[in-house]
Parts: C-alpha cells; sequence; structure tokens
C-alpha cells in the first residue's frame, strides 16, 4: 500500500475522508517540512490522470491559487496511479462564508470569477466534438432519465419546456478546459481569507458557460458570494445571454439529479428534490433566466485596497485629510458607514453620513440630520463605556463624527466573526460586561434620557483592555418620550411591545426590557427565552423573565431596581 517512488521522504499520512471522488486522498508532511496532498486512482485511470496533471501545471503557471501538482507516476507495483500536490490551508468554503460580512463574501466570489475565467483560458482540444451535437445528446440523455425515473421534482414540465425551446443557444458555442465541480464545496477558506480551488478531478472540455451549472450550491451558501463570482468572471454584469443558457444548464442538471441521488439513498434524494424546488423560486418557474439570488445592485468600491459596499459610487477622497484607513464598517443600517484611521501613532473612528449606504432606506440627507443631533447626545451622556466622541465637521458633502479607536470585537451579528469571539467569552467575563451595560443604562435615565435602537451591535469588548464599549447611540432620546411611529426603529429581539404600539410612552420601563432582552441575548436564547436555553442559575433566569414581561406593570419599574435583583443573583454560574 502507498509503495510510491519519489525522492520525497513521508513523515506523516492521513487519510483524507472528504468528498464523493472515488480517489483515495492523504494529508502528508514530509521530513523537510512540506505538507501536501496525496491522491491515488486505479490503473485504469491512467490516461485521465496524466491529463489532469498536465493542465493543472499549466493553470498554477497562471497564479490561480490551488493545489499546484508536484510529482506523477505509478504506484503499487503498477496498481495504481498517485498525483502528489501541496496542501491547501484553510477550512471548506461552504462553512466559512457565512460568518464573514457581506462584502467579504462578495469579494471572495470576484475572485473565485476571475480564477475560472483563468481556468477556461487553456483551450479544448482541436478535434473536440461540437457542443451543439455535445450537449444536445446530453440533454435528451437527461430527459430520458427524468421520464423514466420514479421519482418526479417540482417544475420537471416547465424545465423540459424551456429546454426545447432553447437548444438554438447551443449553436457556435466555444469549449475550453473545465474545472468539472466549480462551487464552494470544492474552494478551501484560509485564516487570512485567501481563497483556494481544489478537487480538478472531475475536469473536462466544454462550454465555458456550462460550468456555472454547479453554482447552485455557492448560491444557496452565498448569494453574494455568487453574484460575486459572476461580476468577477464577466468583469461586470453578465450579458442576458449568459442568464439564459446558465438557467439551461442549471435546469436541465436537475433533471438528471434525482436519478443519480437515488444511488446515494433517500437523503440526497430530499437534498436533490428540495434544490429543484428553490431553483424554481430562483428562475420563477422558468419564466425569468436572471436568478433571484443575483443583486443586480451590489456595489463595491475601494479605500487604500479595503472594500466596502454602496448603493452607488461616491467619493471617499476626503478620507486622506484624516490619515490612512485600515478598517471599514459598511453594514450598519443607521445611514452611516465607519472607518477606522491611523495617523502617526493615533487611531480614530470616523462614523460619516452622506452616502449612499446598501442598508439604510432613507435619503442620505436624512442621515446627516441624524448625525448631526446625535452628536449632542454623545456629549451629553458622556461615560466610561460609551466610546468617546471627539469633533464634528461637515465634510466631504455630508457630516463626519470623529471618536477615540477602540479594539473592540462587536456583538452584532451583522459581523459573524467577531460575534463568534465575542459569544466564546466565559460566562464570567460576559456577566462583567452586562453589568457594565446595566451602569451605562442606569447613567442615561440619570441624564434624563431613554434608550433606544441598543441591540447587540451597539457592544463591543476590547480584549486586550478587558473593557465594555458601547457605541450607535445615535437615537437615545429625551425624555419623556412618546412613539410616533408604530414599529420604531430597532432590532425586534430588543424591543418591548410599547416600541410597537403608536402612541405609547418610551420610558424607564421600556429600557428595564431592553436589559431583559439582553441579557438572553447574552445568556440564552435570544427570542427563545426557555429555560432549557439559559447558561447561568434560576434564579438570574427568573430575573430577566421578569424583565421582559410584556406586561410593563409586571417588569422591575427602574433599572435600579432591576440591577440589584440581578446582582444579588450572580453568586453562582450554574446551569
Amino acid at each position: 500500500m502507498l509503495d510510491i517512488k519519489t525522492d520525497r521522504r513521508f513523515k506523516v499520512i492521513e487519510p483524507v475522508n472528504k468528498g464523493w471522488s472515488s480517489d483515495k486522498k492523504y494529508y502528508v508532511e514530509t521530513v523537510t517540512g512540506e505538507r501536501l496532498l496525496l491522491r491515488t486512482a486505479d490503473r485504469s485511470q491512467y490516461e485521465m490522470k496524466k491529463s489532469e496533471f498536465e493542465a493543472m501545471k499549466q493553470l498554477a503557471e497562471k497564479g490561480i491559487s490551488m493545489s499546484n501538482p508536484l510529482e506523477f507516476g505509478l504506484c503499487d507495483d503498477g496498481e495504481s496511479v498517485y498525483t502528489l500536490f501541496t496542501w491547501c490551508d484553510g477550512e471548506d468554503a461552504a462553512e466559512v462564508l457565512p460568518k464573514l460580512t457581506d462584502t467579504e463574501q462578495y469579494e471572495l466570489g470576484l475572485k473565485s470569477g476571475r480564477y475560472l475565467r483563468q481556468i477556461h483560458s487553456v483551450p479544448a482540444p482541436a478535434d473536440e466534438e461540437s457542443w451543439e451535437m455535445k450537449f444536445n445528446r446530453k440533454a435528451d440523455s437527461k430527459i430520458k432519465q427524468y421520464k423514466d425515473c420514479p421519482i418526479k421534482i417540482d417544475g420537471g414540465d416547465q424545465i423540459i419546456a424551456y429546454i426545447e425551446a432553447n437548444r438554438y443557444l447551443l449553436r457556435g458555442r466555444p469549449q475550453s478546459f473545465h474545472h468539472g465541480d466549480y462551487h464552494v464545496g470544492n474552494m478551501v477558506i484560509s485564516e487570512e481569507k485567501e481563497l483556494s480551488i481544489i478537487d480538478f478531478n472531475r475536469h473536462d472540455f466544454g462550454d465555458p458557460w456550462e460550468e456555472f451549472n454547479r453554482i447552485v450550491w455557492s448560491a444557496s451558501a452565498s448569494p453574494h458570494f455568487a453574484t460575486g463570482q459572476l461580476n468577477g468572471y464577466f468583469g461586470g454584469r453578465p450579458p442576458q445571454e449568459f442568464f439564459k443558457l446558465m438557467a439551461f444548464y442549471i435546469s436541465s442538471n436537475m433533471l438528471s439529479s434525482i436519478s443519480w441521488a437515488i444511488v446515494f439513498g433517500e437523503k440526497e434524494v430530499e437534498v436533490m428534490k428540495e434544490q429543484a424546488k428553490e431553483v424554481m423560486e430562483w428562475f420563477d418557474d422558468m419564466n425569468n433566466p436572471v436568478p433571484t439570488w443575483y443583486l443586480e445592485n451590489f456595489y463595491v468600491q475601494y479605500i487604500y485596497g479595503i472594500p466596502y459596499k454602496l448603493k452607488s459610487p461616491f467619493d471617499f477622497s476626503f478620507m486622506e485629510q484624516y490619515g490612512e484607513v485600515f478598517k471599514v464598517y459598511d453594514d450598519q443600517d443607521s445611514g452611516n458607514i465607519c472607518f477606522g484611521v491611523k495617523n502617526g501613532d493615533g487611531r480614530y473612528f470616523i462614523k460619516f453620513a452622506g452616502a449612499p449606504t446598501v442598508r439604510y432606506s432613507g435619503k442620505p440627507v436624512d442621515a446627516v440630520a441624524e448625525l448631526k443631533a446625535a452628536a449632542h447626545v454623545y456629549k451629553e451622556l458622556a461615560h466610561p463605556h460609551l466610546i468617546p466622541l471627539i469633533r464634528t465637521e461637515e465634510v466631504g458633502g455630508g457630516f463626519a463624527a470623529i471618536f477615540e479607536w477602540t479594539d473592540g470585537e462587536c456583538m452584532g451579528r451583522m459581523y459573524p466573526l467577531s460575534r463568534e469571539k465575542f459569544m466564546m467569552m466565559p460566562d464570567r467575563t460576559r456577566l462583567g460586561v452586562f453589568n457594565d451595560i446595566i451602569d451605562f443604562h442606569i447613567h442615561v435615565i440619570a441624564k434624563g434620557y431613554v434608550a433606544i435602537d441598543f441591540y447587540d451591535g451597539s457592544i463591543l469588548y476590547d480584549f486586550k483592555k478587558e473593557k465594555t464599549f458601547i457605541c450607535d447611540i445615535d437615537l437615545y432620546s429625551k425624555r419623556p418620550y412618546i412613539n410616533e411611529m408604530g414599529r420604531m426603529w430597532g432590532s425586534s429581539r430588543f424591543m418591548s411591545p410599547e416600541e410597537f404600539e403608536l402612541g405609547a410612552e418610551i420610558d424607564e420601563a421600556t429600557n428595564v426590557y431592553l436589559m431583559g432582552a439582553t441579557a438572553f441575548a447574552l445568556f440564552g436564547g435570544e427570542t427563545d427565552r426557555s429555560r432549557d436555553q439559559w447558561r447561568l442559575s434560576g434564579e438570574l433566569c427568573n430575573t430577566a423573565t421578569k424583565a421582559v414581561s410584556d406586561d410593563r406593570t409586571s417588569r422591575h419599574q427602574t433599572l435600579t431596581e432591576f440591577k440589584e435583583e440581578w446582582v444579588r443573583g450572580t453568586g453562582t454560574l450554574t446551569r
């Protein structure tokens, strides 16, 4: 077994049991510290594996981040063929993408599209059969497979009708090298957020656009990634003819997916049936070739090489006066976009209103007015746990608020990796964070204000300084405050019933509810406020449950009363 004639001396050989390939795969470490991927296959696949090796050598020379081919030959007394590749560090892209921001997902999608364009630059052999003949035969086979299969999918007849009506699109299509299975399941993302392509073992030749028939897996994992892949491949929005052909290739794949899945069992059949249902929804029952996951108005621009999303272009050249931008926060729904800036030894957090941010439903001029009004709030509510405001100014056709920088990790869902780190903190640390949040809001009440639109995205924790910071208090308002909107601003996970009731007073009892909801976000199941999801003692669960009572009169009536009861219950950390 593994009788390989190579100058490399293996120190570690571990099986890799992922993927659908029939190849045997191994993680290898050599005595010189190389980390490699070894694949072996039956001798009968020699010519195919040789072709794969040669094609990958061409692709590696183009600078694609991938498993670079190193050695190829026979092993096990000529019974097997082996290929040795460099090892790609990282985790499965499908698992990593949901932990990244929309912009990061889109950027990686752009990169995957550019890589695919390079893959398709390797031409098909000159004697390759015409694509029209080749794929029409494949389409006929898929239709027959579907009709012969006892299990049907919703929309099967519409798919067949679409194929028959659009066969003419195959005429004259060029052909190139194919990866053969290009989707997030065959990509890895490193800790440095670098994308690498793996598993070329299903390579073949055909219409370059057919390669997008596997994008269904990528779109299901991340519409932003899938959109980026299309835009990266075409250098912008794809032509309409591409969308028609992509729908043609994806839907024809759906026809044979069930018969393929039957071999692997009922679970895989259900997966394929669900995917077929999803595909039909994407293409409006084959009436619209542009899939619903394609984000038409997703625009990305760059500052100091850092990507950020907007609804449309905006000139941020004025940011140079503050220093070098090293971080951008573009996922706020407040109408603001924020920048981390360094200038000499100083670092600052700049909140800017006036740009067409993606998640804001209002007009930029409204965001400017709100940020101007918020400046007074930050000054009035200055506190050791509130990010310090340095100054404000009109600039760049909008308005900027300049704060001191803090190295805080955000609890908000819009920054999944940061949230993951935050939520891995031990309970005692989180208890300290929660006490800081309560103390700040007692201070807010003492200053004659009431908290509005506070949520997990407003909570930061600096792990080095072990300090809690509160940000985004822009909508905190003077009391008395009356709900004149109905459904007010904020995350529903943190909002009391009165914040949905027109004419209701928003007061200290409302903020007691907010603290109870925050407790469940930190120590429980957020909106699942059952005892089963609670991490701490039953006594503390009762305190938090009382605070989030829909009946205002059943809550603690002051934050001080809530804090006193909470502190009494923090003697133990038992589940």
